[in-house]
């Protein structure tokens, strides 16, 4: 296991940003991007991507992988994702701990899996056929849920450390999708962070979430909000100094109001770094 060089703070890459990222070159250290956006043959998608990498660094987001399917993994897929890893030199590249469909129909959702040791197996057996494939580790980052498993023999965050630690690749941590999760399932979103092996946590997600009163709906369309962030402050006091990002996917503000919440996370971790010793 080898975990990548320490980026500081990023924000996920969108369409709605790329002449102002270009015009204004806003002081963000790196920019997460999903890949499925960029397996083209040019085009403006490709164009933005190759200037704004001249400017930064880059790590790739998935979507498709579907991990946890049945359906045997997609070699022409996994083809084009190493392809543009050859063009753009990401410092990791990383996708879902889910399954998004069967029998070579994509429903569009990160469905979770059984918590079961069988599960176990079958996952990683395919995360390490992957990353043969590439030539390199991936991250599998924890989704949110809104339904369990009848025969879960363990906890998602068991369940998240065992696959990891068998195929050896590392973990991006979810923190909203934890507190969704915790909400919706009634467990304490600490201990499931407590249950997170230190030594494999790459990156960190912070997002909005929709909620609905009884449940709560990972959205990606609003600010990040303060219990989140209270909970991102606990998992850098765990985990130290973590590679961190905002994502927003739908009601996509000005990048002023992006930046403005990467600076607050900017500022949570100073805070935390001068009470508690990382070294």
């Amino acid at each position: 296991m080898k975990k990548s060089t320490y980026l500081g703070f990023g924000l996920g890459l969108r369409p709605d940003h790329y002449e102002t990222i270009l015009e204004q070159k806003p002081p963000l250290d790196w920019f997460e991007i999903l890949t499925e956006n960029y397996l083209v043959a040019g085009g403006k998608p490709l164009y933005y991507l190759d200037r704004i990498r001249e400017q930064y660094p880059l790590v790739m987001h998935g979507v498709s992988l579907s991990i946890g399917s049945c359906d045997p993994i997609d070699k022409h897929y996994l083809q084009e994702v190493k392809n543009l890893i050859q063009r753009i030199e990401p410092a990791w590249i990383s996708d879902h701990l889910c399954w998004t469909g069967i029998n070579q129909l994509n429903m569009h959702d990160l469905l979770p899996l059984p918590y079961t040791m069988e599960a176990v197996r079958h996952v990683v057996a395919r995360i390490q056929q992957v990353q043969d494939f590439l030539g390199r580790q991936i991250l599998i980052e924890n989704v949110s849920s809104y339904l369990t498993y009848l025969h879960a023999e363990m906890e998602e965050w068991e369940f998240v450390t065992e696959i990891a630690t068998r195929a050896d690749c590392l973990i991006l941590l979810d923190v909203n999708n934890i507190y969704v999760s915790s909400y919706n399932h009634a467990f304490d979103p600490k201990e499931y962070l407590r249950g997170m092996p230190k030594d494999r946590v790459q990156q960190i997600h912070l997002a909005g979430h929709s909620n609905q009163g009884h449940y709560i709906i990972d959205t990606h369309d609003a600010p990040v909000i303060q219990p989140v962030w209270d909970l991102y402050a606990i998992a850098l006091q765990h985990f130290g100094a973590v590679s961190t990002m905002i994502e927003r996917d739908d009601n996509i503000p000005p990048l002023a109001e992006l930046l403005a919440e990467v600076d607050h996370a900017r500022a949570i971790a100073k805070q935390i770094t001068e009470v508690v010793d990382f070294a």
